[in-house]
């Protein structure tokens, strides 16, 4: 009997290990990735209405969801205006006459993170006919939901897009239901989230945080040297992104801008690793450290790459 009680109880301890694991993932370096949501872009024949858009209310959605999945920092959506306008600009071939996106407003997230809503519909069958968004429709025996999403990951120091993946997201109800126009209603509401189509929208949502986290779980930590006087320096990753007394960052100094001068685009920086640091103090926003070695010539705005932890 007492063997048993033992067996039951690693058991348990072993169950509560791996679920722990699960909730709590932490990517490969310890620090999380710091990353920024724009506004979607709706190319659906769904138009909006009622208290939610397709635009902001997926980039709501993939913003929390990127949250709780605890492998990143993700900036607000809200501070993102002007650098989106200025990120379009420089995917349009003007790259020289916009620079701040790329060395200004953004330095603090490695990837900007922009979707397209290509696909955002239900239909249903049996008795009862269709399903539209323009009312309701009661007795019909299934509805079908679909939802497909395109996911970039933007490169905000070059504007480069690194990734790009459509995903979906399906679902279907049977038997006696109630459709109900989803332009009228709260698609943030528990109501919708129990509707064929509010579950396609959170698999689209799961299947793109996935996808952004495989794409980025392998890229190191990235920053920027905020301030550098004598072999004290200021960097720009604290506590919110899980830095710690003993870290150890690789410093680039950020050269000369490559572009093809054929089409103009700009193809990435020459960069030269000039030194490393160690962090012996974090704050909330940053971490203050000192030069372990080179450092000659480091300014404001270098780049800063996670190493490894002191041991």
């Amino acid at each position: 009997m007492k063997h048993r009680h033992f067996h039951a109880i690693v058991l348990i301890v072993i169950s509560l290990i791996i679920v722990g694991g699960l909730l709590t993932p932490v990517s490969a370096e310890g620090l999380k990735k710091v990353v920024a949501v724009s506004r979607f872009e709706n190319k659906t024949s769904y138009s909006g209405g009622g208290q939610w858009d397709l635009d902001t209310g997926m980039a709501d959605q993939l913003t929390d969801a990127l949250i709780q999945s605890g492998q990143f920092t993700v900036l607000e959506r809200e501070t993102l205006t002007d650098v989106i306008s200025e990120q379009d600009l420089a995917q349009s071939g003007r790259f020289q006459q916009s620079k701040s996106a790329r060395t200004g407003k953004l330095t603090s997230a490695q990837v900007l993170v922009k979707g397209t809503v290509t696909e955002f519909e239900s239909k249903s069958s049996g008795s009862g006919g269709g399903i539209g968004f323009g009312g309701f429709n009661i007795g019909s025996n299934r509805e079908d939901a679909h939802v497909g999403v395109i996911i970039r990951l933007i490169d905000t120091t070059t504007g480069q897009v690194l990734a790009s993946k459509r995903v979906e997201g399906k679902a279907q109800s049977g038997g006696m239901n109630l459709g109900v126009n989803v332009g009228g209603v709260d698609l943030k509401t528990d109501s919708f989230k129990k509707t064929p189509l509010g579950k396609a929208t959170q698999v689209a949502i799961d299947n793109a945080v996935e996808f952004i986290s495989a794409e980025l779980k392998n890229r190191p930590f990235q920053g920027r040297i905020v301030k550098c006087t004598g072999d004290d320096v200021v960097i720009s990753a604290g506590e919110q992104v899980g830095a710690c007394a003993g870290d150890t960052f690789a410093i680039y100094s950020v050269g000369e801008e490559l572009v093809d001068p054929d089409t103009g685009e700009l193809l990435g920086f020459e960069e030269k690793k000039i030194g490393s640091l160690k962090v012996v103090e974090v704050k909330e926003k940053y971490s203050k450290a000192k030069l372990t070695a080179g450092g000659k010539g480091i300014k404001a705005g270098d780049t800063i790459r996670y190493e490894e932890k002191q041991k």
